[in-house]
């Protein structure tokens, strides 16, 4: 039997996401406790296309998106730990509960998402998770968020 995989670089993320640029939010997964809880890293640079709108001269990443980051980085968990390897696993919010935003994330951040699994289990359709989003030790969001796994053909 092989070993867990406890660690995705970006080619495994996008052997499980169908996001890409400009949405894939999620440069590396690790810490992967099987389906139970994983980290991500999403490094924040100016080139994302949102900084051009949001705001002028005073760039600040969305909090939706620091919620789909969450969101990508427990899909990335599941799939990686159930071998979900062949992208076809796609991933619906279904609700997000309780979400706060707690600080400013910038240019030359670097989010760190810690992701815990409340609801779900391997074969399950609908799972939920607690997010938990920081920069440098700093709460910045968190949030619970359900969401269906979809696996295509």
């Amino acid at each position: 039997m092989s070993e867990p995989v406890t660690t995705a670089d970006i080619q495994l993320i996008q052997k499980i996401l169908p996001h890409r640029y400009p949405f894939l939010l999620v440069d590396k997964v690790h810490s992967i406790d099987g389906t139970q809880s994983a980290t991500g890293i999403k490094n924040v640079t100016m080139n994302e296309p949102y900084f051009q709108g949001h705001f002028p001269g005073n760039p600040i990443m969305p909090g939706v998106t620091i919620v789909e980051a969450m969101a990508q980085t427990s899909a990335v968990m599941v799939g990686t730990s159930l071998g979900l390897t062949d992208g076809n696993l796609l991933v619906y919010f279904m609700a997000i509960d309780a979400c706060k935003f707690r600080r400013k994330v910038v240019p030359g951040d670097v989010l760190e998402m810690k992701i815990t699994t409340t609801r779900g289990k391997p074969g399950g359709k609908v799972w939920r998770f607690k997010g938990v989003a920081t920069v440098d030790g700093e709460l910045a969001a968190e949030a619970e968020f359900t969401a269906m796994m979809d696996m295509q053909g």
